[in-house]
């Protein structure tokens, strides 16, 4: 008896675990039923990408990321950058410009304005091969900012007082318990125009522009679609479908096959994007937009 229970212990422990975890089976089937490839076409990689720049510009790790490896699959023919946004940090800015210029060295880059592509967003976008506008989109603002609150009078009226040990004249410049003196608003404006100086020189490198006329398509002005271009801040009008068309083209890609949009990780960046916009609106920083 104790011999033929060996033989079909096996077989007695797997219908034992299939007992206990029978639901939990039944509900991996369903999950699987629900996400497999319906046909051979769905096990084909893509060959365009499509990644999103949306939002403030605070913290771009995954979107670089997603650039560099786009530029290094062998698979992927061409990117498509969706912008969608008002600007943000300077430096995030630059790390996704560059990662830009990188992947350009190895396959086509079409930026597509979706929406607004406004100062840091655009400086974000100027290394493309090419800028596709949306008719209704806003582009520009090429300029930099810091900004901040006085709230002395509050502290005032509420009874606080601050207090700092500090060494360096330069250290408390731009608190906001007090009113900048001048030698303060001249250090802060040598560092935006140095950071403006080097937006606009890189924008006029990557864009073909003339430097010295950079007030014509800089100086924070804000144009149309229309109104970009004329300036040459962009290349084309048209809408997604043209620019995909475009990316194709330039790709060389007769069947394009795109990634699919995850619904569920842009909700969670558009999330993450207005949580940035409380943050620097009460702790700002310096910015373009």
């Amino acid at each position: 008896m104790q011999f033929i229970k060996n033989i079909f212990s096996p077989i007695l422990a797997v219908m034992k675990f299939i007992q206990e975890h029978f639901k939990a089976m039944i509900f991996l089937l369903i999950v699987f039923l629900i996400f497999a490839p319906t046909s051979n076409e769905d096990l084909k990689p893509n060959n365009l990408e499509e990644i999103y720049l949306t939002g403030p510009i605070m913290e771009v790790s995954d979107v670089v990321k997603q650039i560099d490896e786009a530029s290094s699959n062998e698979h992927i023919k061409g990117i498509l950058l969706n912008v969608d946004s008002p600007g943000g940090a300077v430096a995030p800015s630059i790390e996704v410009a560059y990662a830009i210029k990188r992947a350009r060295e190895k396959k086509p880059v079409i930026v597509y304005a979706s929406g607004t592509i406004a100062s840091g967003s655009y400086y974000a976008s100027i290394w493309a091969n090419e800028i596709v506008a949306n008719p209704g989109s806003m582009v520009g603002s090429i300029g930099v900012i810091m900004q901040g609150a006085d709230v002395s009078e509050l502290m005032s009226k509420i009874g606080i007082k601050s207090q700092s040990v500090q060494a360096g004249k330069y250290k408390k410049v731009g608190a906001p318990d007090r009113e900048w003196t001048k030698y303060e608003i001249d250090e802060l404006n040598k560092v935006i125009n140095g950071t403006y100086d080097l937006f606009t020189t890189d924008v006029a490198n990557a864009r073909g522009l003339d430097i010295n006329k950079r007030d014509d398509y800089a100086n924070a002005h804000i144009f149309t679609a229309h109104q970009a271009k004329d300036v040459g801040l962009v290349d084309s009008i048209g809408v997604g479908y043209d620019a995909k068309n475009r990316l194709a083209q330039l790709s060389g890609v007769v069947k394009p096959v795109w990634n699919e949009d995850d619904k569920i990780d842009r909700l969670m960046k558009k999330l993450s994007a207005q949580t940035a916009v409380m943050l620097y609106t009460y702790f700002p920083d310096l910015v373009m937009k």
